[in-house]
């Protein structure tokens, strides 16, 4: 499969680059500086520098033609300043969304986050506009009647070793979750396209990965 994932350099796309490289699928990152260019390929994966704020529709939409599955992994990332925010992780999806219908992609995978589109008690500004940004995400992309969308939402992300078990669910309750495994979700649900027209959440548990994306399809 070709497989283009936005936000090709981040935590979660280089995990994830590997895993899809290794097993064989042909895989592009957008990455928006050049110098990030070798670690890309280090993972497998062969850069495309194109800066989702900047970049049109039409100018994502050819970097996506002939793709099998888009992913948008790409984020602002914590301590952003809320106009960037608002910039990449709502409307660079949006853009990519739209992007990935005008090229006729049939598979489109969101990253988001656990508690999207809601503010619980206590929460600060800044993560509640990231949180309504990735709600507004998810909700344009749902809308999209012709692309065969699944939302995945992680509960809070960590660096440690993944064990490859997990638990995936349309609620799941909130937990922490290891990139390793959000990445190992990701790679098979590029495959699981009885998964789409779902909003699954995504913490630790006792699952293996590939048994745990069957159950929910």
């Amino acid at each position: 499969m070709r497989i283009v994932i936005a936000g090709g350099h981040g935590k979660i796309a280089l995990r994830l680059e590997r895993l899809l490289s290794a097993r064989g699928d042909e895989v592009y990152g957008l990455v928006r500086a050049p110098g990030q260019a070798d670690d890309l390929r280090a993972s497998g994966a062969e850069p495309i520098v194109c800066d989702l704020e900047s970049a049109s529709v039409q100018q994502l939409a050819d970097v996506l033609s002939g793709t099998d599955v888009a992913v948008f992994a790409a984020g602002a990332g914590g301590g952003s300043q809320a106009h960037r925010t608002v910039h990449v992780d709502r409307d660079g999806a949006v853009k990519f969304v739209d992007a990935a219908v005008l090229a006729r992609v049939p598979r489109f995978l969101m990253v988001s986050s656990m508690g999207a589109a809601t503010r619980p008690e206590g929460m600060g500004d800044q993560f509640a506009r990231y949180l309504q940004a990735k709600g507004e995400a998810d909700a344009h992309l749902t809308a999209q009647p012709g692309l065969e969308w699944t939302v995945l939402r992680p509960g809070v992300l960590g660096d440690e070793p993944g064990s490859g078990r997990v638990r995936l669910a349309e609620h799941t309750g909130r937990g922490g979750v290891p990139r390793d495994a959000v990445a190992a979700d990701l790679a098979e649900l590029t495959s699981a396209p009885s998964t789409a027209g779902k909003i699954l959440e995504l913490i630790a548990g006792e699952t293996p990965v590939a048994e745990a994306v069957r159950a929910v399809s």
